[in-house]
């Protein structure tokens, strides 16, 4: 069959080229292109729509070069393939990626308060290293003291502010041994 006098294989191949194409510029300019779907309609995902086509395309181009089945099985067998293809990248691909964490990068004016361990010792004038832990990992940074104590190495810090990077801290002392 030759739909407008062009062969199917070329109409597949011009289908794969253009929603590869429109594919990876989605990609690159998702932000900009941000398609709220609301709660119902996820499927609509232009990044699920562009895989249907692609894998459409793909799939059909194949079976028409590689072999002598009807256009119409062909088609059929392309689309069934595509949808399962599509719903495991939704599943287990789209779906996770999109319930995960945003980032695990932390702000330093979220560290004021925490409390770290002196891992280098802080001299009076100058400066040591405290390692703070976080849900995310260890975070080491270097520190001077607060109040201009000397502070010893594996002492237990409270981080008072932060400036330039550089963490202020004094000595942690439980709320018991004030009262």
């Amino acid at each position: 069959m030759e739909p407008f006098g062009i062969p199917l294989a070329t109409i597949y191949l011009y289908g794969l080229i253009i929603s590869g194409v429109l594919t990876v510029i989605y990609v690159l300019f998702a932000d900009v292109f941000h398609f709220s779907g609301g709660d119902g309609l996820h499927f609509l995902n232009p990044v699920l729509v562009f895989a249907f086509v692609t894998i459409l395309s793909a799939s059909g181009y194949l079976f028409e070069r590689l072999s002598d089945l009807n256009y119409g099985l062909i088609f059929g067998i392309s689309a069934v393939l595509s949808f399962i293809v599509v719903t495991l990248l939704n599943v287990f691909v789209l779906v996770p990626l999109s319930s995960a964490e945003e980032s695990l990068v932390y702000k330093e004016s979220d560290l004021r308060g925490r409390i770290g361990a002196v891992i280098t010792a802080i001299p009076a004038d100058g400066f040591g290293e405290v390692m703070i832990d976080s849900a995310s990992g260890r975070i080491a940074k270097p520190a001077r003291s607060f109040d201009g104590d000397q502070i010893p190495n594996g002492a237990e810090v409270l981080v008072v502010q932060v400036k330039n990077g550089v963490f202020e801290v004094t000595v942690h002392r439980e709320l018991e041994s004030y009262l």
